[in-house]
């Protein structure tokens, strides 16, 4: 069965983990809507490139400009079968955002599937959905993980990890381990 996928994103979402993603599950043969608060099909969201050079934290570097392809505003997540949130600075704003955790929440409530990678994990913990949950995100975000009742899983860049209907991943190199532990759940 092909299941109707909505990605949750925003400005400065991380490149690798919006467009690999999205792409990937495009030619799996699943349907994606990819959406932003304020924006509509047709608009973009710029991205940005995290990549790992040996400093203590990732470095920033300007990516691709992603085309939404759905309207943030009249999406149901009643209507999708799985929900998947890239990693980026995007998280950390839209976690603000009350629609964005309902939306985040309704997944968990109904069991759906749901991905998340990096920084995706401040939405899951701002949206009240990790107590109890095992959970991997880029490691700047195990307090939130633990500070929301989740157990951190601190794991190898290259991995994922599944818990139930969640699957996490710290970053990016991950893609290959978390997109099949991902699809696997569809």
């Amino acid at each position: 069965m092909m299941a109707k996928i909505l990605m949750i994103t925003g400005d400065f979402t991380e490149d690798y983990e919006t467009m690999v993603p999205f792409q990937t599950l495009l030619a799996c043969g699943h349907s994606v809507d990819a959406v932003c608060p304020g924006k509509k099909a047709g608009d973009k969201v710029k991205t940005a490139i995290h990549d790992f050079e040996g400093d203590q934290t990732y470095s920033e570097k300007p990516g691709h400009n992603f085309t939404l392809n759905a309207d943030f505003a009249s999406v149901d997540p009643a209507h999708y079968d799985a929900l998947v949130v890239p990693g980026g600075r995007a998280p950390e704003y839209l976690r603000m955002d009350a629609d964005v955790l309902a939306k985040v929440k309704h997944f968990f409530d109904e069991g759906k599937p749901v991905a998340a990678i990096c920084h995706g994990a401040q939405l899951l913990a701002a949206a009240g959905v990790l107590k109890g949950r095992i959970c991997s995100a880029y490691p700047a975000c195990a307090y939130e993980v633990t500070a929301s009742g989740g157990t951190f899983a601190e794991i190898a860049v290259t991995e994922a990890v599944t818990d139930g209907n969640l699957v996490t991943a710290p970053a990016w190199p991950a893609h290959p381990a978390w997109l099949k532990q991902f699809l696997a759940i569809l």
